[in-house]
Protein backbone atom coordinates (compact mmCIF):
# COMPACT_ATOMS: atom_id res chain seq x y z
CA UNK A 1 0.00 0.00 0.00
CA UNK A 2 1.28 3.25 -1.01
CA UNK A 3 1.71 6.26 1.34
CA UNK A 4 -1.47 8.12 -0.44
CA UNK A 5 -3.49 5.28 -0.26
CA UNK A 6 -2.01 4.72 3.63
CA UNK A 7 -3.28 8.19 4.39
CA UNK A 8 -6.62 7.86 2.79
CA UNK A 9 -7.07 4.81 4.90
CA UNK A 10 -5.96 6.45 8.47
CA UNK A 11 -8.41 9.63 7.51
CA UNK A 12 -11.69 6.90 6.41
CA UNK A 13 -10.87 4.73 9.74
CA UNK A 14 -10.16 8.19 11.78
CA UNK A 15 -13.54 9.35 10.56
CA UNK A 16 -15.31 6.12 11.45
CA UNK A 17 -13.93 6.12 15.02
CA UNK A 18 -15.54 10.22 15.28
CA UNK A 19 -18.73 8.62 13.32
CA UNK A 20 -18.79 5.92 15.92
CA UNK A 21 -18.08 8.77 19.00
CA UNK A 22 -20.98 10.72 18.36
CA UNK A 23 -23.74 8.11 17.73
CA UNK A 24 -22.10 6.90 21.56
CA UNK A 25 -22.73 10.27 22.50
CA UNK A 26 -25.96 11.06 21.26
CA UNK A 27 -27.28 7.84 22.36
CA UNK A 28 -26.22 8.33 25.97
CA UNK A 29 -27.65 11.44 25.97
CA UNK A 30 -30.93 10.76 25.00
CA UNK A 31 -31.04 8.07 27.95
CA UNK A 32 -30.25 10.79 30.18
CA UNK A 33 -32.84 12.98 31.81
CA UNK A 34 -32.58 16.73 30.57
CA UNK A 35 -34.29 19.27 32.72
CA UNK A 36 -34.60 22.45 30.96
CA UNK A 37 -35.54 25.79 33.94
CA UNK A 38 -36.73 28.77 32.46
CA UNK A 39 -36.80 31.89 34.78
CA UNK A 40 -38.93 34.66 32.85
CA UNK A 41 -38.23 38.20 33.41
CA UNK A 42 -38.13 38.72 37.18
CA UNK A 43 -40.65 42.52 37.12
CA UNK A 44 -40.14 43.48 41.12
CA UNK A 45 -36.71 42.43 42.85
CA UNK A 46 -38.27 40.54 45.70
CA UNK A 47 -40.41 38.24 43.35
CA UNK A 48 -37.47 37.54 41.14
CA UNK A 49 -35.13 36.81 44.10
CA UNK A 50 -38.28 33.76 44.99
CA UNK A 51 -37.99 33.04 40.84
CA UNK A 52 -33.78 32.46 41.14
CA UNK A 53 -34.12 31.03 44.48
CA UNK A 54 -36.53 28.02 43.61
CA UNK A 55 -34.18 27.81 40.02
CA UNK A 56 -31.42 27.21 42.14
CA UNK A 57 -33.21 24.72 44.38
CA UNK A 58 -34.08 22.57 40.83
CA UNK A 59 -30.20 23.11 40.11
CA UNK A 60 -29.59 20.96 43.27
CA UNK A 61 -31.90 18.31 42.80
CA UNK A 62 -31.19 18.07 38.97
CA UNK A 63 -27.40 17.51 40.25
CA UNK A 64 -28.28 14.60 42.61
CA UNK A 65 -30.20 13.11 39.80
CA UNK A 66 -27.44 13.11 37.44
CA UNK A 67 -29.55 15.36 34.72
CA UNK A 68 -28.59 17.39 32.05
CA UNK A 69 -29.37 21.08 33.15
CA UNK A 70 -30.37 23.79 30.58
CA UNK A 71 -30.61 27.28 32.54
CA UNK A 72 -32.41 29.66 30.63
CA UNK A 73 -32.75 33.16 31.89
CA UNK A 74 -30.88 33.60 35.01
CA UNK A 75 -27.29 32.30 34.30
CA UNK A 76 -26.67 34.68 30.98
CA UNK A 77 -26.33 37.98 30.60
CA UNK A 78 -27.98 37.39 27.02
CA UNK A 79 -31.54 39.24 27.06
CA UNK A 80 -33.43 37.16 24.10
CA UNK A 81 -34.24 33.80 26.20
CA UNK A 82 -36.51 32.65 23.59
CA UNK A 83 -34.26 32.49 20.88
CA UNK A 84 -31.92 30.70 23.55
CA UNK A 85 -34.23 28.44 24.48
CA UNK A 86 -35.31 27.17 21.22
CA UNK A 87 -31.66 26.50 19.77
CA UNK A 88 -31.03 24.53 23.28
CA UNK A 89 -34.60 22.64 22.26
CA UNK A 90 -33.34 21.79 18.75
CA UNK A 91 -30.12 20.54 20.32
CA UNK A 92 -31.58 17.60 22.10
CA UNK A 93 -32.18 14.32 21.02
CA UNK A 94 -36.14 14.04 19.26
CA UNK A 95 -35.86 10.51 20.58
CA UNK A 96 -35.24 7.47 23.20
CA UNK A 97 -36.25 6.97 26.84
CA UNK A 98 -34.67 9.57 28.67
CA UNK A 99 -37.38 11.91 29.88
CA UNK A 100 -37.58 16.00 29.06
CA UNK A 101 -38.41 18.03 31.99
CA UNK A 102 -39.14 21.43 31.71
CA UNK A 103 -39.84 24.39 34.93
CA UNK A 104 -41.01 27.64 34.01
CA UNK A 105 -41.26 30.19 36.78
CA UNK A 106 -41.85 33.55 36.88
CA UNK A 107 -45.18 35.51 35.21
CA UNK A 108 -47.42 34.48 32.49
CA UNK A 109 -50.27 36.35 30.32
CA UNK A 110 -53.66 35.71 28.42
CA UNK A 111 -54.47 37.82 26.12
CA UNK A 112 -56.75 37.46 23.28
CA UNK A 113 -57.43 34.05 24.09
CA UNK A 114 -53.31 33.05 23.78
CA UNK A 115 -51.76 32.20 27.03
CA UNK A 116 -47.55 33.19 27.08
CA UNK A 117 -45.07 33.49 29.44
CA UNK A 118 -42.85 36.16 30.05
CA UNK A 119 -38.97 36.05 28.78
CA UNK A 120 -36.43 38.54 28.92
CA UNK A 121 -36.94 39.82 25.00
CA UNK A 122 -39.92 38.05 23.61
CA UNK A 123 -42.11 35.87 25.31
CA UNK A 124 -42.52 31.80 24.84
CA UNK A 125 -46.35 31.61 23.87
CA UNK A 126 -48.58 28.25 24.65
CA UNK A 127 -49.08 27.24 20.62
CA UNK A 128 -45.32 28.19 19.91
CA UNK A 129 -44.22 25.79 22.52
CA UNK A 130 -46.17 23.24 21.03
CA UNK A 131 -45.39 23.38 17.77
CA UNK A 132 -41.08 22.79 19.03
CA UNK A 133 -42.23 19.70 21.35
CA UNK A 134 -43.71 18.05 18.09
CA UNK A 135 -40.85 16.02 16.86
CA UNK A 136 -39.49 14.64 20.14
CA UNK A 137 -40.89 10.88 20.80
CA UNK A 138 -39.44 11.33 24.22
CA UNK A 139 -41.50 11.61 27.58
CA UNK A 140 -42.25 14.68 28.22
CA UNK A 141 -43.00 16.90 31.69
CA UNK A 142 -43.74 20.94 31.36
CA UNK A 143 -44.51 22.25 35.05
CA UNK A 144 -45.41 26.35 34.67
CA UNK A 145 -45.50 27.86 37.75
CA UNK A 146 -46.48 30.92 36.10
CA UNK A 147 -49.73 32.96 36.95
CA UNK A 148 -52.06 32.99 33.82
CA UNK A 149 -50.56 29.15 32.93
CA UNK A 150 -54.32 27.36 32.80
CA UNK A 151 -54.08 27.24 29.17
CA UNK A 152 -50.82 25.40 28.89
CA UNK A 153 -53.19 22.71 29.75
CA UNK A 154 -55.38 22.88 27.19
CA UNK A 155 -52.21 23.54 24.27
CA UNK A 156 -49.69 21.17 25.71
CA UNK A 157 -51.82 18.37 26.41
CA UNK A 158 -51.05 15.34 24.41
CA UNK A 159 -50.78 11.26 25.46
CA UNK A 160 -48.33 10.27 27.80
CA UNK A 161 -46.84 13.51 28.33
CA UNK A 162 -47.61 15.49 31.79
CA UNK A 163 -48.82 18.82 32.26
CA UNK A 164 -48.99 21.36 35.29
CA UNK A 165 -49.87 24.74 35.21
CA UNK A 166 -49.99 26.83 38.64
CA UNK A 167 -53.32 28.23 37.74
CA UNK A 168 -57.24 26.78 35.69
CA UNK A 169 -57.41 29.34 33.79
CA UNK A 170 -55.77 32.78 32.16
CA UNK A 171 -57.76 34.63 34.34
CA UNK A 172 -55.75 33.93 37.31
CA UNK A 173 -53.07 36.57 36.58
CA UNK A 174 -51.87 37.57 40.28
CA UNK A 175 -48.12 36.21 41.77
CA UNK A 176 -48.25 32.73 41.77
CA UNK A 177 -46.34 30.17 44.92
CA UNK A 178 -46.30 26.62 43.44
CA UNK A 179 -43.25 27.56 41.86
CA UNK A 180 -41.51 28.04 45.22
CA UNK A 181 -43.29 24.88 46.64
CA UNK A 182 -42.61 22.84 43.60
CA UNK A 183 -39.18 23.18 43.68
CA UNK A 184 -38.61 22.20 46.89
CA UNK A 185 -41.16 18.96 46.92
CA UNK A 186 -39.47 17.18 43.80
CA UNK A 187 -36.49 16.45 45.30
CA UNK A 188 -37.41 15.85 49.62
CA UNK A 189 -38.75 12.53 50.72
CA UNK A 190 -41.20 14.90 52.76
CA UNK A 191 -43.23 14.54 49.45
CA UNK A 192 -42.88 10.83 48.91
CA UNK A 193 -46.52 10.45 49.99
CA UNK A 194 -46.58 6.89 48.97
CA UNK A 195 -42.98 5.96 50.70
CA UNK A 196 -41.45 3.85 47.46
CA UNK A 197 -37.99 6.00 48.15
CA UNK A 198 -38.50 8.33 45.51
CA UNK A 199 -40.77 11.35 44.62
CA UNK A 200 -42.61 11.29 41.81
CA UNK A 201 -44.10 14.59 39.60
CA UNK A 202 -47.40 13.62 40.52
CA UNK A 203 -46.41 13.79 44.36
CA UNK A 204 -44.16 17.03 43.89
CA UNK A 205 -47.77 18.72 42.55
CA UNK A 206 -49.90 17.54 44.96
CA UNK A 207 -47.26 18.24 47.95
CA UNK A 208 -47.07 21.46 46.22
CA UNK A 209 -50.60 22.34 45.70
CA UNK A 210 -51.35 21.36 49.67
CA UNK A 211 -48.59 23.88 50.69
CA UNK A 212 -50.19 26.42 48.34
CA UNK A 213 -53.95 25.81 49.63
CA UNK A 214 -52.38 26.13 53.29
CA UNK A 215 -50.61 29.21 52.41
CA UNK A 216 -54.13 31.32 51.38
CA UNK A 217 -55.61 29.56 54.62
CA UNK A 218 -53.42 30.86 57.18
CA UNK A 219 -53.32 34.02 55.51
CA UNK A 220 -56.71 34.63 55.34
CA UNK A 221 -56.48 35.52 51.94
CA UNK A 222 -59.06 34.34 49.05
CA UNK A 223 -57.30 31.60 46.65
CA UNK A 224 -55.43 33.21 43.46
CA UNK A 225 -54.46 30.30 42.04
CA UNK A 226 -56.10 26.45 41.84
CA UNK A 227 -53.28 23.96 39.90
CA UNK A 228 -54.07 21.58 37.55
CA UNK A 229 -52.64 19.00 36.08
CA UNK A 230 -52.90 16.74 32.54
CA UNK A 231 -51.65 13.08 31.93
CA UNK A 232 -53.89 11.37 29.83
CA UNK A 233 -54.17 13.72 26.54
CA UNK A 234 -57.37 15.23 26.88
CA UNK A 235 -56.31 18.79 27.86
CA UNK A 236 -59.40 19.06 31.08
CA UNK A 237 -56.74 18.85 33.91
CA UNK A 238 -56.80 17.06 37.36
CA UNK A 239 -57.57 19.36 40.44
CA UNK A 240 -55.18 18.05 43.83
CA UNK A 241 -58.35 17.95 45.82
CA UNK A 242 -59.60 15.00 43.57
CA UNK A 243 -56.66 12.57 44.83
CA UNK A 244 -56.48 10.34 47.84
CA UNK A 245 -53.04 10.00 48.57
CA UNK A 246 -51.82 9.62 44.90
CA UNK A 247 -54.89 8.15 43.71
CA UNK A 248 -57.74 10.21 42.27
CA UNK A 249 -61.33 9.57 43.93
CA UNK A 250 -63.41 11.79 41.94
CA UNK A 251 -64.13 11.57 38.41
CA UNK A 252 -65.93 14.15 36.10
CA UNK A 253 -69.66 14.64 35.71
CA UNK A 254 -69.17 13.96 31.75
CA UNK A 255 -67.67 10.65 32.45
CA UNK A 256 -63.74 12.18 31.27
CA UNK A 257 -61.03 9.91 32.91
CA UNK A 258 -58.96 11.57 36.17
CA UNK A 259 -54.92 11.74 35.79
CA UNK A 260 -52.04 10.84 37.61
CA UNK A 261 -51.44 7.25 36.34
CA UNK A 262 -48.12 8.93 33.91
CA UNK A 263 -47.35 12.18 36.43
CA UNK A 264 -46.48 9.65 38.80
CA UNK A 265 -44.20 7.44 36.59
CA UNK A 266 -41.89 10.91 36.39
CA UNK A 267 -39.27 10.65 38.84
CA UNK A 268 -36.42 13.14 38.93
CA UNK A 269 -34.04 11.22 41.73
CA UNK A 270 -35.18 8.04 41.78
CA UNK A 271 -34.39 5.00 44.32
CA UNK A 272 -31.83 2.93 44.38
CA UNK A 273 -34.03 0.13 43.21
CA UNK A 274 -35.43 2.14 40.21
CA UNK A 275 -31.85 2.68 39.40
CA UNK A 276 -30.72 -0.95 38.85
CA UNK A 277 -33.69 -0.91 35.57
CA UNK A 278 -32.19 -0.21 32.63
CA UNK A 279 -33.98 2.23 30.83
CA UNK A 280 -35.90 -0.35 28.08
CA UNK A 281 -36.94 -2.04 31.15
CA UNK A 282 -37.87 0.86 32.95
CA UNK A 283 -40.11 2.09 30.05
CA UNK A 284 -41.84 -1.15 29.04
CA UNK A 285 -42.42 -1.57 33.16
CA UNK A 286 -44.18 1.78 32.89
CA UNK A 287 -46.42 0.90 29.76
CA UNK A 288 -47.85 -1.99 31.51
CA UNK A 289 -48.34 0.16 34.72
CA UNK A 290 -50.23 1.85 32.66
CA UNK A 291 -52.48 -0.56 30.77
CA UNK A 292 -53.42 -2.25 34.76
CA UNK A 293 -53.99 1.48 36.14
CA UNK A 294 -56.62 2.14 33.07
CA UNK A 295 -58.28 -1.39 33.52
CA UNK A 296 -58.33 -0.91 37.36
CA UNK A 297 -60.39 2.11 36.61
CA UNK A 298 -62.89 -0.11 34.63
CA UNK A 299 -63.49 -2.48 37.05
CA UNK A 300 -67.16 -1.84 38.22
CA UNK A 301 -67.70 -1.70 34.18
CA UNK A 302 -66.64 -4.48 33.75
CA UNK A 303 -68.08 -8.53 34.75
CA UNK A 304 -66.08 -10.04 37.24
CA UNK A 305 -64.48 -12.88 35.22
CA UNK A 306 -63.84 -10.56 32.28
CA UNK A 307 -61.62 -8.25 34.29
CA UNK A 308 -59.58 -10.55 36.19
CA UNK A 309 -59.10 -12.49 32.74
CA UNK A 310 -58.25 -9.14 31.47
CA UNK A 311 -55.47 -8.14 34.26
CA UNK A 312 -53.89 -11.75 34.18
CA UNK A 313 -52.02 -11.50 31.26
CA UNK A 314 -50.43 -8.09 32.36
CA UNK A 315 -49.98 -9.29 35.44
CA UNK A 316 -47.90 -11.70 34.39
CA UNK A 317 -46.30 -9.63 31.64
CA UNK A 318 -44.79 -7.87 34.44
CA UNK A 319 -43.24 -10.24 36.78
CA UNK A 320 -41.66 -11.40 33.57
CA UNK A 321 -40.35 -8.32 32.88
CA UNK A 322 -38.96 -7.87 36.52
CA UNK A 323 -38.06 -11.46 36.36
CA UNK A 324 -35.65 -10.75 33.19
CA UNK A 325 -34.17 -7.65 34.46
CA UNK A 326 -32.82 -9.43 37.66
Amino acid sequence: MGFAAQEGFAVKLLLSVFLLTVRLVAAQTADKTTVFVLVGALGEADLGRQFTEAAAKLEQVAATAQAKLVPIGWQSAETNDLARFKAALEAEPKSGPGELWFVLLGHGTFDNKEAKFNLRGPDLGAAEFSEWLKPFQRPVAIVNCASASGPFVNKLSAAGRVVVTATRSGQEVNYTRLGGYFAAAIGSPEADLDKDGQTSLLEAYLFAASRVAEFYETEGRLATEHPLLDDNGDGLGTPPDWFRGVRAVKKAKDGATVDGLRAHQFVLVRSEQELKLPPGVRAKRDELELAIGKLRERKTELPEPEYFAKLEPLLLDLAKLYQSAR
